[in-house]
């Protein structure tokens, strides 16, 4: 008896003394001000929601990305997506070694983008026509070449966005990696954490870009970091999204409603599992949303040996055939975190 009880409290402490985990929580955001960023995988998924939201998303930022849909490989619904487009999604959508055929076929891929448009899968493509997209490669990334960024670019073309809306910006010292002022390995680095010390802010670079001329970035601490339960924005099985997800909240936005919101989107092997805050925090991003009035949220996926070991969101169809759409698993989820945060919060009656 005595060993059960002693058992009991000690299972208390540790809960009690565990990392807290909060629920997501209702703030009245502006989805219609709306944007997403993400480096590599987190880059092609950000093009994947603004593409099937685009009537509530006004901009993104594509950092070491390529085109929507470009792992995306003809074939019979025989052979499962993952393992039809894996071929295409690492020869010739990061090294380009496809080239030579043709990929990726930013002509092919519009097509496919309307035709998902045309069913309902996505928003209709006028919703793309306003947006402001930042591009970036970096000379010395070998992993995502200049070429399929400069394919993301000729896409966005082709879907309706005009060209004076489009930026692609380039580093010659720069690797695989999303850049910051101070933080993080050595600029020409392609490794994790994947946060690179290049003297430039490139979240405020692309959030600028995107909204138009902000306020200078601000004091991080006017605001918070939360961790929330992702478990109830999952549907199913095989989702590939971690138990927990991050959001920085500035205590402006705590306080009263309306903020706009930005997500941001870790690459592989970057994950708060892999590298902890170092990308939540030395985005830098935060410092941006204190004092502009934005909410960024950080969604998370995990690791899985079998379908995805690194980490990574799905751009090539692990998660099943709708990896692409507004019904995809990823895509969904965090678009229940975006409409969670659009409402309004519950009035504390007064007493």
């Amino acid at each position: 008896m005595r060993v059960r009880l002693f058992s009991l409290a000690l299972s208390l402490i540790l809960v009690a003394c565990g990392p807290q985990v909060d629920e997501l929580p209702q703030l009245g955001i502006d989805i219609s001000e709306t944007s997403v960023s993400g480096l590599s995988a987190g880059a092609y998924m950000a093009g994947q929601l603004q593409v099937a939201h685009s009537s509530h998303i006004v901009g993104a930022g594509v950092v070491a990305g390529g085109p929507f849909g470009c792992a995306e490989t003809p074939g019979s619904g025989l052979m499962p997506a993952a393992g039809r487009n894996v071929n295409r999604a690492l020869e010739g959508c990061m090294s380009d070694k496809l080239r030579s055929q043709g990929i990726p076929d930013v002509a092919a891929l519009a097509d496919l983008t309307k035709d998902l448009a045309e069913d309902g899968s996505i928003d209709p493509l006028t919703g793309l026509a306003k947006d402001r997209v930042y591009l970036f490669s970096g000379e010395k990334d070998r992993i995502v070449v200049r070429s399929v960024v400069e394919a993301a670019q000729r896409f966005y073309n082709e879907v309706g966005i005009p060209a004076g809306n489009i930026a692609l910006v380039t580093r010659p010292d720069a690797g695989h990696t999303f850049l910051t002022v101070d933080t993080g390995n050595t600029c020409e680095t392609s490794a994790s954490p994947f946060v690179s010390d290049c003297d430039y802010d490139q979240a405020g670079a692309l959030l600028n870009w995107i909204y138009g001329e902000l306020k200078p970035s601000g004091d991080a601490e006017k605001g918070k970091y939360i961790v929330f339960d992702q478990s109830p924005f999952a549907s199913g099985i095989g989702h590939g999204l971690s138990s927990e997800g991050v959001v920085y909240i500035p205590e402006t936005c705590a306080k009263q409603g309306g903020c706009r919101l930005h997500i941001a989107l870790h690459g592989c092997e970057q994950n708060h599992d892999k590298v902890g805050m170092t990308f939540i925090e030395g985005s830098g991003f935060a410092r941006w949303a204190a004092a502009n009035r934005l909410v960024v949220l950080f969604p998370q996926v995990s690791a899985n040996p079998l379908l995805n070991p690194k980490g990574c969101w799905d751009w090539w169809g692990y998660t099943g055939e709708d990896y692409l759409t507004k019904d995809a698993p990823q895509i969904a989820a965090i678009w229940k975190m975006v409409e969670r945060l659009a409402e309004r919060p519950v009035a504390t009656e007064s007493r």
